[in-house]
């Protein structure tokens, strides 16, 4: 664990909080290792149900850290790439983690920090947040997150953020698909704890599936395949220990015994 991030654990709910406050949680190469490593540890973690992903200080993450921009602008063409696979593999390790994940958005989301957003199960933000795609100003592009921020918001509106670089605040995030709540700052606590609770009552195994689901049917062309996929995934579900727990305790009008452990 680096000093950048600091991770709290509460039974079954795991925080990480970025925590470079001064450099607005700002990406350099240790910040993208250090996470990669807690989100793995995390998805070995059978105790961890819920992830909560957060920033210190004013800001979620405002991208990429200027000091680490400037020596990889210095650097050659191999060692981009393979700093550019480090943070692609973050992003997959976020998108994939086999647990739901919360992201808790406020003060500035820029770059890197909107492909964290788009890879959380769930996004909440504050209304004074403000989200940018701003890397056409430097003449790049979010060439490493755009597959998640792209999942998150469309093609469609991909297209404008991408080119114009423009920042947008949090409305206008929920209106394209980065968001799914705003709610006033003061607020942004309680909302993130009912998603977590809602979560709590849910089933651990499906929880944890529903992203692989909503992923192999969004992206299967065959929809022979995908109903067979469909098929198997609910039979195996309804058969195993927490669906049967779970159909005993809704036609008995009881609780499930997940929900005693939470």
């Amino acid at each position: 664990m680096t000093d950048a991030l600091l991770t709290h654990r509460q039974g079954p709910l795991a925080r990480i909080r970025l925590h470079r406050p001064e450099l607005h949680n700002a990406f350099d190469a240790a910040l993208i290792a250090g996470l990669t490593d807690a989100l793995e540890q995390l998805a070995r973690d059978d105790s961890v149900r819920v992830v909560v992903l957060e920033g210190a200080g004013a800001s979620f993450s405002a991208g990429a850290d200027l000091n680490w921009m400037r020596g990889m602008a210095a650097a050659g063409e191999q060692e981009n790439r393979e700093d550019a696979l480090a943070l692609a593999r973050l992003m997959r390790v976020l998108d994939e983690l086999p647990k739901p994940t919360i992201a808790r958005v406020h003060g500035a989301a820029f770059g890197g920090g909107v492909g964290l957003v788009a890879c959380c199960d769930i996004a909440i933000g504050a209304e004074g947040a403000k989200f940018g795609l701003t890397e056409s100003r430097l003449g790049l592009l979010p060439a490493v997150i755009s597959p998640y921020v792209i999942a998150a918001i469309g093609v469609r509106q991909a297209r404008r953020w991408f080119a114009t670089a423009e920042v947008f605040d949090a409305a206008q995030a929920q209106r394209i698909g980065l968001l799914h709540e705003v709610v006033a700052a003061d607020a942004l606590d309680a909302a993130v704890d009912r998603q977590v609770a809602l979560l709590l009552r849910a089933g651990p195994v499906a929880s944890a599936q529903a992203k692989s689901l909503v992923r192999d049917v969004a992206w299967r062309r065959d929809r022979d395949a995908v109903d067979a996929a469909n098929a198997d995934l609910i039979a195996r579900l309804r058969v195993s220990p927490e669906g049967q727990e779970g159909l005993r305790a809704f036609l008995d009008k009881g609780a499930p015994a997940w929900t005693e452990k939470s």
